[in-house]
């Protein structure tokens, strides 16, 4: 799981750099009073967001997996149960047959 965050994080810094940089150039030329460091942290703002959205959807999944395994477990749980009330009766049968047998 830490290696799909480090690639979404890697992937959206990419995309945030790549995206926009001849326009980044031409508004360089026509404005130098931005401010790269704004730049970096707007970009950074956005890799933190796409982090948190991906570890939501994360958590998300790992809880709709715990529920579905506790769900199966609790069903094992009940048809073993069956089953050893099933076996106890086979048992019990098998006693009254057996005092029934006369030697």
């Amino acid at each position: 799981m830490k290696k799909l965050f480090a690639i979404l994080a890697v992937a959206s810094i990419m995309t945030a750099c790549t995206n926009g940089d001849a326009d980044k150039a031409a508004d360089a030329a026509k404005d130098s009073t931005k401010n790269p460091v704004m730049d970096a942290a707007k970009t950074a703002d956005s890799a933190n967001k796409m982090m948190e959205a991906a570890k939501d959807t994360g958590n998300k999944m790992i809880n709709a997996a715990k529920d579905t395994v506790s769900k199966m477990m609790e069903k094992a749980g009940d048809k073993m149960e069956k089953a050893g009330d099933k076996m106890k009766e086979a048992a019990d049968k098998m006693k009254d047959k057996a005092k029934d047998v006369k030697h």
